[in-house]
C-alpha cells in the first residue's frame, strides 16, 4: 500500500501500556501483534531495568530496541536491520548505547547528596530484595529484576525536602533527578527519555530514504514522560481513573479514550488510520 507514513513509536509502561492498577496488557496484545505485523518499531522508555523489559518483550513479542533507567541506556538487538548499528558496546546480544552513568557511580552521588542535604536517601542498593518487595509492592521475582539497576538508583522521595532543593542541590553535583511522589530516580547528567527518543529517532531515520521522513508518536502517563512527549511528533497522554495528570493535560496534546492498556490501543488504532494502514 502506498501512502503510508513511516512511524515510530515510544511509549511508557506503566500506567501507559501497562495498567497501573494491575499491570495487565491483554487489551493491547492486538495492537501490539498489528505493529509487528506492519512493520511498525514499538520502542518501550521506561525506568525499568534491563531485565523487567526483556521479561515484558519476551510475553508481548516485541523485538525492536528499547530504553531503561529514564534513559540512561538504549539497548539495540544486533539482529535488527532497520538502521545501521550505531558506535557502542556489545553486550548479550546487544548494542548498548550509554547515555547515563554507571550503578556504582549513581549509588556514590546519592550518598554525596545525602550528606549535602544533611538527610538520609534511602535506594534500592540499600534494601534487600524482599524489603524491596515490601516497599514497593512488588512480587519477588519482579522486585528482583527491579533491583537488578545498571545505571541509575531510585530512592525514597524526602518528605521534609522540597523538590526544587532537592533538584538544585543534584543538578550542582552534576546529575539529574525525576522527583516522584514516591520514589525518584537519580540519573546521570547527560541520560533522559527525550535524549533517548532524539537519538533513536536519528536512527531510524538513517535507515530510511531522505525524502520519506519518520513520524514519531509518544505515549505515556505522567510528568516523567514530559522529556519523551516533548521529543515527538504526536504526543499522546494516557489518563488515569481520574483523568490525566494535571501537569499533562494542559498542554493541547491528544488524550487517550481510556486508561491502559484500552486507551494504549484505541489512541494507535486512531493514528494507524491517520497514516493510512
Amino acid at each position: 500500500m502506498t501512502g503510508k507514513t513511516s512511524l515510530l513509536i515510544f511509549t511508557d509502561l506503566d500506567g501507559t501500556l501497562l495498567s497501573s492498577e494491575d499491570y495487565a496488557y491483554a487489551a493491547a496484545v492486538p495492537m501490539l501483534q498489528r505493529l509487528v505485523a506492519e512493520g511498525i518499531p514499538v520502542v518501550p522508555v521506561t525506568s525499568k531495568t534491563r531485565q523487567e523489559v526483556e521479561t515484558l518483550r519476551q510475553r508481548v513479542g516485541l523485538r525492536d530496541p528499547f530504553v531503561v533507567e529514564n534513559g540512561s541506556a538504549v539497548f539495540i538487538p544486533r539482529e535488527q536491520r532497520q538502521f545501521p548499528l550505531p558506535q557502542g558496546d556489545d553486550a548479550d546480544g546487544y548494542r548498548v548505547l550509554q547515555l547515563g552513568c554507571t550503578y556504582v557511580v549513581a549509588r556514590a552521588a546519592l550518598k554525596a547528596i545525602a550528606q549535602e542535604l544533611g538527610r538520609p536517601l534511602k535506594g534500592f542498593g540499600d534494601w534487600t530484595v524482599e524489603q524491596v518487595e515490601q516497599t514497593t509492592g512488588l512480587p519477588h521475582a519482579d522486585a528482583q529484576q527491579a533491583k537488578a539497576r545498571e545505571f541509575s538508583e531510585p530512592f525514597m522521595t524526602p518528605k521534609n525536602v522540597e523538590p526544587e532543593a532537592l533538584v538544585a542541590v543534584v543538578e550542582d553535583f552534576g546529575f539529574r533527578v525525576v522527583v516522584g511522589d514516591r520514589f525518584s530516580h537519580l540519573i546521570g547528567g547527560e541520560a533522559g527519555k527525550g535524549a533517548a527518543v532524539r537519538r533513536l529517532t536519528e536512527l531510524y531515520q538513517a535507515g530510511l530514504p531522505a525524502d520519506s521522513p519518520v513520524t514519531t508518536v509518544g505515549l505515556g502517563n505522567s510528568p516523567n514522560d514530559l522529556d519523551m512527549l516533548e521529543a515527538v511528533d504526536i504526543p499522546i497522554v494516557l489518563p488515569g481513573q481520574n483523568g490525566p495528570h494535571a501537569k499533562l493535560a494542559d498542554r493541547g496534546w491528544q488524550i487517550a479514550a481510556a486508561p491502559a492498556p484500552d486507551g494504549w490501543a484505541l489512541a494507535l488504532e486512531q493514528v494507524l488510520a491517520q497514516a493510512g494502514y
